[in-house]
């Protein structure tokens, strides 16, 4: 009787382990199934939204001289220019799963967490709730002049480009020094890029000591109001100098019109007309606007709960190789939230905003650059509306004026162009000159670019670019707040050009003020 209840006691183990193990053998397979399956749906997606944008109606079937004649006019075209297709942006199909879903949600409740932090420690600090935002108030001070600046940069780069060209397309054809007119005209719009748009701002924004949220909105809208410019003209010239050549090719000058749809709409790439949506969900550009309000108050508290507590009084310490150490290493959590912010509350909130209100079809202004495997891959993939820029107009003309001789070169003219720009707005909006993130550029991105590209896959890389990623954001929120603080305690009266080149923090060592606007801590 004890030998039969023994046996079928072991049967029912090995009839449960039997069905755990085909349990787990099922779990495996549909894991596997859904990874095969979402592969093939998105290179299917992919390839459905490539040639769908190519698609055209073609009711009469041309002749075969006409056929070639087309077909390689398509080809020209599709190598010369970017294609415009609708699609919607990559967080907005993945927030329609509850899993990614649950991620942003993660983010909120992190930034609650740092409000009860701030609103209990202030509590007990001052016994009373503080709810003043003064580092947001010094932050974004005189507004009223940045609407002001920003309104002559708009309102020149609207009239300027658009009366250049017109002016040097309706006479161009009856021109008899052709080379001679398009010379100095090109040259009124290399004036009007550098001092209209480039000179002019960067001195308001410096005499008038704007705040550095402030110069951020002048300085970025500088850059992109240039870009603007230059699209507009580099896409609209080689049109006029077609019509010239053929002569049954109508001439066809842009419309005041569309370039204005241009200079609103979120992309650096000018055509005539964009794809379009129908209608636009009001709901959904408010929801974008407060998500990018929060983003705001995000970053407000991970500068005054991860940020001013550590750096107030850093720069009056001795340098100590340990100390920076230690300062790099902490700085990895706030850079790391402050480059998410960036990204989430620009490339996604305020440009699909934009997009929206415009009906702007064509929503990817970024990839899927957390799966990147290369630093390449990053760089393509993290900000697809100014790759798209530096592609066409920086890597490509500059192969096309070396006949396609010099690659690594064409590659190097773009690392340089990305970088200074990047440096310039840094150095404009903080007032000081800090090349940190130009080394970075130029010395570890070149070199990572190189070894770490597209042929590098696998996991590990991946975590390799992130480790790679978090180390760069802690260099910089470190280094650059160092010296924000040394600009504050060590000012120098009349400083001359090597004062203003040499970092402040390599030699401040002085004592933190201890009162003043917090704000400005």
């Amino acid at each position: 009787m004890a030998g039969r209840d023994f046996r079928g006691k072991m049967e029912v183990e090995q009839i449960i382990s039997r069905k755990l193990h085909l349990k787990q053998a099922a779990e495996h397979l549909k894991s596997d199934l859904m990874k095969q399956l979402d592969c093939h749906v998105n290179d299917f997606m992919d390839c459905l939204i490539e040639e769908s944008g190519c698609l055209e109606p073609a009711p009469v079937l041309p002749s075969d001289k006409e056929s070639r004649k087309l077909s390689k006019q398509s080809r020209t075209a599709a190598s010369q220019g970017k294609v415009f297709v609708c699609r919607r942006s990559l967080l907005d199909e993945l927030f329609e799963v509850n899993h990614i879903r649950t991620i942003y949600h993660m983010f909120i409740a992190l930034l609650v967490l740092f409000i009860l932090s701030t609103l209990v420690v202030d509590f007990i600090d001052e016994g009373r709730l503080v709810l003043d935002f003064d580092l947001l108030v010094f932050a974004f001070g005189q507004l009223p002049l940045v609407v002001c600046t920003w309104l002559c940069m708009f309102v020149s780069v609207l009239v300027v480009p658009y009366s250049l060209l017109h002016l040097w397309a309706s006479r161009y054809p009856t021109c008899r020094h052709p080379g001679l007119w398009s010379g100095l005209l090109g040259c009124l719009f290399l004036l009007h890029q550098v001092l209209g748009l480039g000179f002019l701002p960067a001195t308001v924004v410096l005499r008038n000591g704007l705040p550095p949220a402030s110069r951020f909105i002048i300085i970025m809208e500088q850059v992109r109001l240039v870009m603007k410019a230059h699209s507009f003209v580099r896409e609209s010239v080689p049109r006029v100098l077609a019509a010239q050549k053929d002569k049954n090719h109508a001439l066809a000058i842009p419309q005041l019109s569309q370039y204005l749809y241009f200079l609103f709409a979120p992309t650096l790439i000018y055509r005539d007309n964009y794809p379009r949506n129908p209608y636009i969900r009001w709901s959904y550009v408010a929801t974008k606007f407060s998500q990018v309000l929060g983003c705001l108050f995000y970053a407000y508290y991970v500068f005054v709960r991860l940020c001013i507590p550590q750096f107030r009084n850093i720069s009056t310490q001795i340098f100590d190789p340990r100390a920076m150490v230690l300062c790099i290493f902490n700085s990895i959590l706030p850079g790391v939230l402050v480059l998410f912010l960036a990204f989430f509350a620009f490339l996604h909130c305020w440009l699909n905003a934009f997009a929206e209100m415009l009906r702007f079809g064509d929503r990817m202004f970024y990839k899927d650059w957390w799966n990147s495997t290369s630093f390449a891959n990053y760089y393509r993939t993290w900000n697809v509306v100014v790759h798209d820029w530096l592609y066409y107009y920086a890597y490509r003309d500059f192969l096309w004026l070396t006949e396609k001789r010099f690659r690594t070169g064409a590659m190097l003219f773009v690392f340089t162009v990305s970088a200074g720009v990047h440096e310039y707005i840094l150095a404009i909006c903080f007032g000081f000159f800090y090349p940190v993130l130009f080394c970075l550029f130029m010395c570890f991105g070149m070199m990572f670019n190189f070894i770490l590209h597209d042929r590098r896959k696998g996991p590990i890389w991946n975590i390799i670019m992130w480790t790679s990623l978090f180390l760069g954001q802690g260099v910089i929120i470190c280094l650059y707040s160092q010296e924000w603080y040394a600009q504050q305690y060590c000012p120098i009266q009349q400083p001359n050009v090597l004062d203003l080149l040499r970092p402040r923090s390599w030699t401040c060592h002085g004592t933190a003020p201890h009162a003043g606007h917090s704000g400005r801590s």
